[in-house]
């Protein structure tokens, strides 16, 4: 018999938000294809057009746990459409910016809306269907940013090396304002909770007294930095060092966001039953896998098929990370989201600006695999502290379970729960 789940419909509106999340995917990663071109018009280097990256990260960083918390009791459509047309506005700046400041700029005011798009609209998305379908529609909302990753990067490679780079902040404008009239016209108005129901800030913020949040998110940043030092500068490594033409980066992107998809798609099967197993195993062979690019970036056969190889680690491991979170901050589901999110741009602002300190310092583009190496095992180690801690805590509250004893804290509990639904719904939001 087919699950509740599988007859239920999905409302337009939740498609109308992936299609939003695909924009928004699209902008926040496509700079590591037009990076060349880009820093070629403004007059900058490489590494200083790489800090665009860091700066969108930066306002998802303040963005995605500020606007979370502001916007918990104000009507959730009117916030998207806000939201989303801000967002838009900073696409068309970007596309006009005279200068690297105003672009700098842009940046951030495009992520600030990105992140609170991220946090509004996936409460959103769960609103609008019944509570067995909630996972197929936060499938929905970040399948669009694994499509951003597929299709969407390696679109905005292609229009920046035929018809420059401002017109892939064009396209994503263009996307942008789709998105905003489907918002417009499709998701409904839905009453602010009320009573019990009502969001309480302080009572999720308690969910910052627990190790275990702070190692989960620890962890989280580790490996985006340790994929984002490289991702970010993969393009002049394909082209500098691999000594591929410009004419492939935008394959090797879309084998990129292959494997990401790839590997959600693993880690969301296996991390139910395997969570801790999916995260050694995931950031170990990320960590494999970027000393290996290091030592091989001069081969053009080694260094794409190693893209694409990290892209299914790196990405097997993004289930696993969000359902840990979850887990240990059940209490306070919208922070919980909004502050993984923060932790993934944490890791975003700073793998792309140690591995631009790498370049800077004259040691090459193959410096930027070994920094997210190194970023990469000190993940691994964060998550063997966290496994411990688990392990005692677990092994605690059997004890006292056992011996009659009043039960361990709800917080406990929920660091051994590991829930279907955000393991394998919120894979490849790894950072949102």
């Amino acid at each position: 018999m087919p699950a509740q789940s599988d007859r239920v419909r999905l409302p337009i509106a939740v498609y109308v938000l992936g299609l939003s999340v695909f924009a928004l995917g699209t902008s926040e990663f496509m700079l590591s294809g037009i990076l060349q071109p880009l820093a070629r018009d403004l007059d900058v280097s490489i590494p200083q057009a790489g800090l665009l990256v860091s700066a969108f990260a930066v306002g998802m960083v303040v963005g995605a746990p500020v606007l979370a918390a502001a916007t918990l009791r104000l009507p959730r459509r009117t916030t998207l459409i806000a939201l989303l047309a801000v967002f838009g506005l900073g696409q068309v700046a970007g596309a006009l910016a005279p200068s690297y400041g105003v672009l700098f700029i842009s940046r951030i005011l495009s992520a600030l809306a990105c992140a609170g798009f991220w946090a509004v609209g996936a409460a959103v998305a769960v609103s609008l269907v019944p509570v067995t379908a909630r996972a197929r529609a936060m499938a929905v909302m970040v399948g669009g940013l694994s499509i951003a990753n597929i299709a969407g990067v390696p679109a905005g490679a292609l229009l920046g090396q035929h018809a420059g780079w401002r017109a892939a902040f064009w396209a994503v404008a263009g996307l942008a304002a789709i998105g905003l009239l489907g918002v417009i016209a499709l998701v409904p108005r839905t009453a602010v909770p009320t009573g019990e129901d009502r969001p309480q800030l302080r009572r999720e913020l308690t969910i910052y007294k627990d190790k275990q949040v702070w190692l989960a998110l620890t962890a989280t940043a580790l490996n985006g930095a340790a994929v984002f030092a490289l991702f970010s500068y993969l393009s002049p490594l394909l082209t500098d060092t691999a000594g591929l033409a410009e004419s492939w980066v935008p394959t090797v992107l879309a084998l990129f966001g292959v494997g990401a998809l790839t590997g959600t798609f693993i880690g969301g099967r296996i991390a139910d039953a395997h969570l801790f197993g999916t995260l050694f195993g995931g950031i170990a062979a990320s960590t494999a896998v970027l000393a290996l690019l290091a030592l091989t970036a001069h081969s053009p056969v080694a260094a794409v098929a190693l893209a694409l190889m990290l892209g299914v680690t790196a990405f097997t491991t993004a289930p696993a990370l969000n359902a840990r979170m979850f887990n240990v901050a059940n209490v306070a589901p919208t922070l919980a989201g909004a502050t993984t999110t923060a932790a993934f741009n944490i890791g975003n602002t700073l793998g792309p600006w140690l591995g631009g300190l790498a370049i800077g310092a004259g040691w090459g583009y193959p410096s930027v695999a070994w920094t997210g190496a190194a970023l990469a095992a000190g993940a691994v180690v964060t998550t063997a502290f966290a496994f411990r801690l688990h392990r005692a805590t677990h092994q605690s509250r059997l004890t006292t379970s056992s011996a009659g004893a009043t039960p361990a804290t709800p917080a406990a509990q929920a660091g051994a729960a590991q829930p279907v639904d955000f393991a394998k719904a919120t894979g490849a939001a790894g950072h949102h």
